[in-house]
Protein backbone atom coordinates (compact mmCIF):
# COMPACT_ATOMS: atom_id res chain seq x y z
CA UNK A 1 0.00 0.00 0.00
CA UNK A 2 2.93 2.38 0.53
CA UNK A 3 3.34 2.78 -3.23
CA UNK A 4 -0.33 3.69 -3.68
CA UNK A 5 -0.16 6.27 -0.89
CA UNK A 6 3.08 7.67 -2.33
CA UNK A 7 1.65 8.05 -5.82
CA UNK A 8 -1.44 9.85 -4.51
CA UNK A 9 0.82 12.06 -2.37
CA UNK A 10 2.81 12.90 -5.51
CA UNK A 11 -0.46 13.79 -7.24
CA UNK A 12 -1.46 16.15 -4.40
CA UNK A 13 1.97 17.76 -4.31
CA UNK A 14 1.84 18.05 -8.09
CA UNK A 15 -1.42 20.00 -7.83
CA UNK A 16 0.25 22.16 -5.19
CA UNK A 17 3.17 22.72 -7.55
CA UNK A 18 0.78 23.76 -10.34
CA UNK A 19 -0.79 26.27 -7.95
CA UNK A 20 2.63 27.61 -7.00
CA UNK A 21 3.54 27.90 -10.69
CA UNK A 22 0.34 29.84 -11.37
CA UNK A 23 0.75 32.19 -8.41
CA UNK A 24 4.41 32.78 -9.29
CA UNK A 25 3.14 34.74 -12.29
CA UNK A 26 1.10 37.03 -10.03
CA UNK A 27 2.16 40.01 -7.95
CA UNK A 28 1.58 38.87 -4.40
CA UNK A 29 3.35 38.43 -1.09
CA UNK A 30 4.83 34.93 -1.03
CA UNK A 31 5.07 34.77 2.77
CA UNK A 32 1.38 35.60 3.20
CA UNK A 33 0.44 33.02 0.56
CA UNK A 34 2.41 30.30 2.36
CA UNK A 35 0.96 31.41 5.69
CA UNK A 36 -2.49 30.74 4.23
CA UNK A 37 -1.34 27.40 2.81
CA UNK A 38 -0.06 26.18 6.18
CA UNK A 39 -3.07 27.63 8.01
CA UNK A 40 -5.45 25.49 5.96
CA UNK A 41 -3.33 22.43 6.76
CA UNK A 42 -3.64 23.24 10.46
CA UNK A 43 -7.43 23.69 10.17
CA UNK A 44 -7.96 20.42 8.27
CA UNK A 45 -5.80 18.34 10.61
CA UNK A 46 -7.10 20.05 13.73
CA UNK A 47 -10.70 19.28 12.76
CA UNK A 48 -9.78 15.69 11.88
CA UNK A 49 -8.03 15.28 15.24
CA UNK A 50 -11.20 16.42 17.01
CA UNK A 51 -13.52 14.35 14.82
CA UNK A 52 -11.50 11.13 15.29
CA UNK A 53 -10.74 11.81 18.97
CA UNK A 54 -6.98 11.55 18.41
CA UNK A 55 -4.53 11.19 21.27
CA UNK A 56 -2.23 14.17 21.79
CA UNK A 57 0.91 12.39 22.93
CA UNK A 58 4.44 13.72 23.39
CA UNK A 59 5.43 12.00 20.14
CA UNK A 60 3.15 14.41 18.26
CA UNK A 61 5.58 17.20 19.17
CA UNK A 62 7.73 15.91 16.30
CA UNK A 63 5.27 17.90 14.19
CA UNK A 64 6.82 21.13 15.51
CA UNK A 65 10.20 19.97 14.25
CA UNK A 66 8.67 19.12 10.88
CA UNK A 67 7.07 22.56 10.68
CA UNK A 68 10.37 24.32 11.35
CA UNK A 69 12.23 22.25 8.75
CA UNK A 70 9.45 22.72 6.20
CA UNK A 71 9.53 26.47 6.78
CA UNK A 72 13.31 26.60 6.43
CA UNK A 73 13.27 24.44 3.30
CA UNK A 74 10.65 26.55 1.53
CA UNK A 75 12.33 29.80 2.56
CA UNK A 76 15.71 28.56 1.31
CA UNK A 77 14.21 27.36 -1.97
CA UNK A 78 12.52 30.69 -2.69
CA UNK A 79 15.70 32.56 -1.69
CA UNK A 80 17.67 30.41 -4.13
CA UNK A 81 15.19 31.16 -6.90
CA UNK A 82 15.51 34.89 -6.11
CA UNK A 83 19.31 35.17 -6.08
CA UNK A 84 20.48 32.28 -8.25
CA UNK A 85 19.66 30.09 -11.22
CA UNK A 86 16.21 28.55 -10.97
CA UNK A 87 17.33 25.46 -12.91
CA UNK A 88 20.16 24.72 -10.48
CA UNK A 89 17.97 25.20 -7.41
CA UNK A 90 15.28 23.00 -8.98
CA UNK A 91 17.79 20.19 -9.53
CA UNK A 92 19.10 20.36 -5.97
CA UNK A 93 15.59 20.32 -4.51
CA UNK A 94 14.90 17.15 -6.50
CA UNK A 95 17.58 15.24 -4.59
CA UNK A 96 16.34 14.96 -0.96
CA UNK A 97 15.39 11.31 -1.52
CA UNK A 98 19.08 10.47 -2.01
CA UNK A 99 19.90 11.87 1.42
CA UNK A 100 16.83 10.15 2.89
CA UNK A 101 18.06 6.74 1.68
CA UNK A 102 21.49 7.33 3.19
CA UNK A 103 20.27 8.63 6.54
CA UNK A 104 17.46 6.07 6.83
CA UNK A 105 20.04 3.32 6.45
CA UNK A 106 22.29 4.89 9.09
CA UNK A 107 19.48 5.67 11.55
CA UNK A 108 17.12 2.72 11.20
CA UNK A 109 19.00 0.18 9.10
CA UNK A 110 16.58 0.46 6.16
CA UNK A 111 18.21 -1.42 3.29
CA UNK A 112 17.13 -1.53 -0.34
CA UNK A 113 17.47 -4.85 -2.12
CA UNK A 114 18.97 -4.89 -5.61
CA UNK A 115 15.84 -4.24 -7.66
CA UNK A 116 14.58 -1.58 -5.26
CA UNK A 117 17.91 0.19 -5.62
CA UNK A 118 17.68 -0.03 -9.41
CA UNK A 119 14.14 1.37 -9.36
CA UNK A 120 15.24 4.13 -6.98
CA UNK A 121 18.14 5.15 -9.25
CA UNK A 122 15.89 5.11 -12.34
CA UNK A 123 13.26 7.31 -10.66
CA UNK A 124 15.78 9.82 -9.31
CA UNK A 125 17.55 9.86 -12.67
CA UNK A 126 14.28 10.55 -14.43
CA UNK A 127 13.41 13.41 -12.07
CA UNK A 128 16.86 14.93 -12.54
CA UNK A 129 16.57 14.74 -16.34
CA UNK A 130 13.20 16.49 -16.17
CA UNK A 131 14.69 19.32 -14.14
CA UNK A 132 18.15 19.56 -15.69
CA UNK A 133 19.13 22.59 -17.77
CA UNK A 134 21.82 23.03 -20.40
CA UNK A 135 22.96 26.39 -19.00
CA UNK A 136 24.50 24.99 -15.83
CA UNK A 137 28.29 24.90 -15.56
CA UNK A 138 30.91 24.96 -12.82
CA UNK A 139 31.29 28.70 -13.38
CA UNK A 140 27.54 29.30 -13.20
CA UNK A 141 26.41 28.11 -9.78
CA UNK A 142 24.60 31.12 -8.32
CA UNK A 143 22.23 30.17 -5.53
CA UNK A 144 23.80 26.73 -5.07
CA UNK A 145 24.22 27.24 -1.32
CA UNK A 146 20.51 27.96 -0.89
CA UNK A 147 19.59 24.99 -3.06
CA UNK A 148 21.82 22.71 -1.00
CA UNK A 149 20.31 24.02 2.23
CA UNK A 150 16.79 23.47 0.88
CA UNK A 151 17.73 19.93 -0.21
CA UNK A 152 19.06 19.11 3.27
CA UNK A 153 16.04 20.57 5.07
CA UNK A 154 13.54 18.82 2.79
CA UNK A 155 15.37 15.54 3.46
CA UNK A 156 15.34 16.08 7.23
CA UNK A 157 11.64 16.93 7.04
CA UNK A 158 10.96 13.60 5.32
CA UNK A 159 13.07 11.79 7.91
CA UNK A 160 11.15 13.54 10.68
CA UNK A 161 7.91 12.29 9.14
CA UNK A 162 9.27 8.74 9.14
CA UNK A 163 10.44 9.19 12.74
CA UNK A 164 6.93 10.23 13.78
CA UNK A 165 5.58 6.91 12.49
CA UNK A 166 8.31 4.96 14.29
CA UNK A 167 7.39 6.76 17.52
CA UNK A 168 3.73 5.88 16.79
CA UNK A 169 2.66 9.53 16.90
CA UNK A 170 -0.98 10.15 16.00
CA UNK A 171 -1.25 11.44 12.43
CA UNK A 172 -3.61 14.38 12.84
CA UNK A 173 -2.11 15.95 15.99
CA UNK A 174 1.37 15.65 14.47
CA UNK A 175 0.26 17.28 11.23
CA UNK A 176 -1.64 19.99 13.11
CA UNK A 177 1.51 20.95 15.05
CA UNK A 178 3.55 20.90 11.86
CA UNK A 179 1.20 23.17 9.95
CA UNK A 180 0.53 25.59 12.81
CA UNK A 181 4.30 25.95 13.30
CA UNK A 182 4.85 26.66 9.60
CA UNK A 183 1.92 29.09 9.48
CA UNK A 184 3.28 30.96 12.50
CA UNK A 185 6.76 31.26 10.98
CA UNK A 186 5.53 32.56 7.63
CA UNK A 187 3.02 34.86 9.37
CA UNK A 188 5.72 36.38 11.59
CA UNK A 189 7.97 36.86 8.55
CA UNK A 190 5.15 38.59 6.66
CA UNK A 191 4.38 40.94 9.56
CA UNK A 192 8.09 41.73 9.99
CA UNK A 193 8.54 42.56 6.30
CA UNK A 194 5.39 44.67 6.33
CA UNK A 195 6.65 46.68 9.29
CA UNK A 196 10.07 47.14 7.70
CA UNK A 197 8.45 48.30 4.48
CA UNK A 198 6.23 50.75 6.34
CA UNK A 199 9.25 52.19 8.17
CA UNK A 200 11.19 52.50 4.92
CA UNK A 201 8.33 54.34 3.23
CA UNK A 202 7.92 56.69 6.16
CA UNK A 203 11.62 57.58 6.11
CA UNK A 204 11.54 58.21 2.37
CA UNK A 205 8.42 60.37 2.51
CA UNK A 206 9.53 62.30 5.58
CA UNK A 207 12.89 62.98 3.99
CA UNK A 208 10.99 64.44 1.05
CA UNK A 209 8.95 66.61 3.41
CA UNK A 210 5.59 64.83 2.90
CA UNK A 211 2.97 64.96 5.68
CA UNK A 212 2.46 61.76 7.70
CA UNK A 213 -1.07 61.27 6.34
CA UNK A 214 0.34 61.25 2.81
CA UNK A 215 2.78 58.57 3.93
CA UNK A 216 -0.10 56.34 5.02
CA UNK A 217 -1.88 56.77 1.70
CA UNK A 218 1.30 56.05 -0.23
CA UNK A 219 1.94 52.77 1.55
CA UNK A 220 -0.70 50.96 -0.50
CA UNK A 221 0.36 52.49 -3.79
CA UNK A 222 4.16 52.32 -3.65
CA UNK A 223 6.28 49.31 -4.44
CA UNK A 224 8.52 47.75 -1.80
CA UNK A 225 11.65 45.93 -2.82
CA UNK A 226 11.66 43.88 0.36
CA UNK A 227 8.17 42.38 0.03
CA UNK A 228 7.56 42.65 -3.69
CA UNK A 229 4.19 44.42 -3.26
CA UNK A 230 3.12 46.88 -5.94
CA UNK A 231 0.03 48.88 -6.93
CA UNK A 232 -0.99 45.97 -9.16
CA UNK A 233 -0.52 43.39 -6.41
CA UNK A 234 -3.19 41.09 -5.10
CA UNK A 235 -4.81 42.31 -1.92
CA UNK A 236 -3.76 40.70 1.34
CA UNK A 237 -7.18 39.09 1.72
CA UNK A 238 -7.09 37.57 -1.75
CA UNK A 239 -3.53 36.32 -1.30
CA UNK A 240 -4.37 34.65 2.01
CA UNK A 241 -7.57 33.08 0.64
CA UNK A 242 -5.74 31.62 -2.36
CA UNK A 243 -3.14 30.28 0.08
CA UNK A 244 -5.94 28.58 2.00
CA UNK A 245 -7.17 26.95 -1.22
CA UNK A 246 -3.68 25.69 -2.07
CA UNK A 247 -3.41 24.41 1.49
CA UNK A 248 -6.02 21.72 0.86
CA UNK A 249 -3.71 19.94 -1.60
CA UNK A 250 -0.77 20.34 0.78
CA UNK A 251 -2.75 19.01 3.77
CA UNK A 252 -3.93 15.86 2.00
CA UNK A 253 -0.51 15.35 0.44
CA UNK A 254 1.15 15.36 3.86
CA UNK A 255 -1.46 12.97 5.27
CA UNK A 256 -0.75 10.56 2.42
CA UNK A 257 3.04 10.76 2.59
CA UNK A 258 3.11 10.19 6.36
CA UNK A 259 0.83 7.19 5.92
CA UNK A 260 3.18 5.95 3.17
CA UNK A 261 6.14 6.35 5.54
CA UNK A 262 4.28 4.19 8.04
CA UNK A 263 3.97 1.36 5.50
CA UNK A 264 7.14 1.66 3.42
CA UNK A 265 10.80 2.55 3.43
CA UNK A 266 11.58 6.25 3.78
CA UNK A 267 13.90 6.50 0.76
CA UNK A 268 11.49 4.79 -1.62
CA UNK A 269 8.52 6.87 -0.46
CA UNK A 270 10.57 10.07 -0.81
CA UNK A 271 11.67 9.11 -4.33
CA UNK A 272 8.15 8.29 -5.54
CA UNK A 273 6.63 11.50 -4.14
CA UNK A 274 9.37 13.45 -5.94
CA UNK A 275 7.51 12.53 -9.12
CA UNK A 276 5.13 15.39 -8.41
CA UNK A 277 7.35 17.38 -10.78
CA UNK A 278 5.91 15.30 -13.65
CA UNK A 279 2.41 16.55 -12.81
CA UNK A 280 3.65 20.12 -13.02
CA UNK A 281 5.42 19.34 -16.28
CA UNK A 282 2.24 17.92 -17.82
CA UNK A 283 0.43 21.09 -16.75
CA UNK A 284 3.00 23.30 -18.47
CA UNK A 285 2.75 21.17 -21.61
CA UNK A 286 -1.02 20.97 -22.04
CA UNK A 287 -2.18 24.17 -20.32
CA UNK A 288 0.72 26.62 -20.63
CA UNK A 289 1.57 25.06 -24.02
CA UNK A 290 5.28 24.69 -23.40
CA UNK A 291 6.98 22.07 -25.54
CA UNK A 292 8.86 19.12 -24.08
CA UNK A 293 12.57 18.87 -24.79
CA UNK A 294 14.18 15.54 -25.62
CA UNK A 295 15.78 15.53 -22.18
CA UNK A 296 12.40 16.01 -20.48
CA UNK A 297 10.81 13.24 -22.56
CA UNK A 298 13.66 10.90 -21.59
CA UNK A 299 13.25 11.86 -17.95
CA UNK A 300 9.49 11.24 -17.98
CA UNK A 301 10.02 7.84 -19.60
CA UNK A 302 12.64 6.85 -17.03
CA UNK A 303 10.42 7.99 -14.17
CA UNK A 304 7.51 5.84 -15.32
CA UNK A 305 9.84 2.88 -15.89
CA UNK A 306 11.07 3.35 -12.34
CA UNK A 307 7.50 3.33 -11.01
CA UNK A 308 6.80 0.12 -12.93
CA UNK A 309 9.93 -1.49 -11.46
CA UNK A 310 8.91 -0.31 -8.01
CA UNK A 311 5.47 -1.82 -8.50
CA UNK A 312 6.98 -5.16 -9.55
CA UNK A 313 9.84 -5.39 -7.05
CA UNK A 314 8.97 -2.89 -4.30
CA UNK A 315 7.88 -5.45 -1.74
Amino acid sequence: MWLTYSVFAALCFGLRGISYHWTSQKKLNRNLLLCGTFTMGALVNGLCAIAFNSNWTLAALIGIQMGLFSFGANASMFKGFAVGKASLVAILTALPSVLVVIFAYGLWGEKLHAMQLVAFIVIVGGVLLVRISNDISLSNLQGAQWGLLAMLLFAVNDLSGKWSTIMEAELFPTMFLMFITGASCFGIWWVRDKQLERSRQERVMQAAGAPKRDVQVSQQASSGERTGISSASWSEKRTFMVGLAIGTTNAFGMMLIITAFDHGKAGLVSAVTALNVLIVLLYTRFVVKEKFTKTEITGITLAFVGILLMRLFGA
